[in-house]
């Protein structure tokens, strides 16, 4: 596929270096000529004939410094550093690239698109069929290995202000319209169509299969940390498609349930956290334990049908998570207050939290009134239980809840103020026990 983003980036930086060292000629600079010799001499004996090389390159290359200082540089830079065939272009350009940094093989992928538009031309005019053909070949570096395994796949309940991010080498997430072949079911985007996103990611293996497991995993991943990051109710498409390499679109069935609610939005002042966040997220997810369970219990609450369907699903996480004495316990209500409230606040929480249990029983009675206010109280469940788990997944809480929360209650709880007995009235015969005894005594300070 082709990212229409860097196809107008690079073409607008070569439009631009074109006015710049077209201006250059017109003020008077000249480009060096090499003169060489045409073809092989005649048998015959013939005269030899010669020609005029310009050397381009060279010209160019003078003026490194200001065709990279123009704006249209910046941001085919950071576009390209992003390409996941970067090294396998330069490779076919036949740059050494082994020992060059990221920034590098940029500079040198753009130098070598400058020296393909306008090699050997005694001018700078930008002639589109050069253009289109050096697109070709920098774009069509990404199709070159035939183990590599394209996934697609369509995003709902999120949007972002970017035509592209590129969260980690091979997998970016961008708007249909910013990319260029695209499997035709990915545009329509089915029933959840209004402002969806697409997913594309690149994974590699010598075994298409295995690559495509793994590809799935990846999914999975982004789709948690998305659901972890806002507070939009994030889902794929029914559907998935796949190929290997430049082959045909396959289907694929993902799995994933459910309907978004609400919109993530993220800002292009947020894709630096995000990426972050995705990342921290796949290295830390939690396996084998209280917190693990939490979440998948939360996974399955974001992929049902409505948030009454999933209010079960956020209090069994939630009890798991604060509440192991049990439901009879009581305790789950005033422990989630501690936790996702200011002291002010706790009051306010925990009742909304008993609110919210009262519900789950009318939902399960069948008496529960689907209204906006009922829809609130389980919003907000599921939104602090999210809180929980990023909180605790990313390191800002530590994974003991429960006596966090403890600590908390019983810190605002405040010393206990216990009163002093008072003194019994006792008697010098009381204290001696012989009055006899009491009286001598007495008698030796008076």
């Amino acid at each position: 596929m082709r990212s229409l983003q860097l196809q107008t980036a690079v073409t607008g930086y070569l439009e631009a270096a074109s006015a710049l060292l077209g201006g250059d000629l017109a003020a008077g600079a000249e480009i060096p000529f090499e003169l060489g010799q045409q073809g092989a001499k005649r048998r015959g004996g013939g005269p030899a004939l010669y020609c005029y090389r310009p050397l381009t390159e060279e010209f160019i290359a003078e003026r490194r410094g200001a065709l990279e200082a123009l704006p249209a540089f910046a941001e085919a830079e950071h576009l390209l550093a992003g390409y996941d065939g970067l090294d396998r272009y330069l490779a076919g350009v036949g740059a050494e690239i082994a020992r060059l940094s990221r920034t590098a093989r940029v500079r040198m992928a753009i130098a070598s698109l400058l020296a393909e538009v306008f090699t050997e031309q005694s001018d700078f005019e930008l002639r589109p069929e050069r253009v289109e053909a050096a697109l070709e070949r920098l774009e069509g570096s990404a199709l070159q290995n035939t183990s590599e395994v394209t996934l697609v796949a369509t995003l709902h309940g999120v949007t972002i202000t970017s035509p592209e991010l590129a969260l980690t080498a091979g997998l970016t997430i961008a708007h249909p319209a910013a990319l260029d072949g695209l499997p035709a079911g990915a545009l329509e985007g089915g029933e959840d169509s209004d402002d969806h996103l697409v997913v594309v990611l690149a994974a590699e293996d010598d075994d298409p299969r295995i690559a495509l497991e793994r590809g799935q995993d990846v999914l999975r991943d982004l789709l948690r940390a998305l659901r972890l990051f806002g507070d939009g109710r994030v889902t794929f498409g029914a559907l998935a498609w796949a190929r290997i390499a430049s082959g045909a679109w396959s289907t694929l069935a993902l799995g994933a349930g459910g309907r978004p609610h609400g919109m993530l939005v993220v800002r292009t002042e947020q894709e630096d956290e995000l990426r972050a966040f995705c990342n921290l997220v796949s290295r830390r997810a939690p396996a084998g334990n209280e917190l693990a369970w939490a979440l998948k219990r939360f996974e399955l609450g974001c992929e049902r049908e409505s948030p009454f369907e999933a209010l079960s699903d956020n209090l069994l996480a939630l009890r798991a998570l604060l509440e192991p004495e049990g439901p009879t316990s009581g305790l789950l209500a005033g422990r989630l207050a501690a936790l996702c409230a200011t002291a002010d606040r706790r009051l306010a929480l925990t009742e909304r939290t008993i609110q919210a249990i009262a519900l789950e029983g009318s939902v399960i009675s069948g008496s529960a009134t689907a209204h906006a206010g009922a829809r609130a109280i389980a919003d907000d469940l599921a939104d602090n239980l999210r809180a929980l788990l990023r909180d605790v997944i990313c390191g800002h809480l530590a994974p003991d809840l429960v006596g966090l929360a403890d600590e908390l209650l019983l810190a605002d709880a405040g010393p206990l103020e216990v009163p002093a007995p008072a003194a019994p009235e006792i008697s010098a015969e009381q204290l001696l026990g012989d009055p006899g005894e009491a009286q001598e005594i007495l008698d030796l300070f008076i």
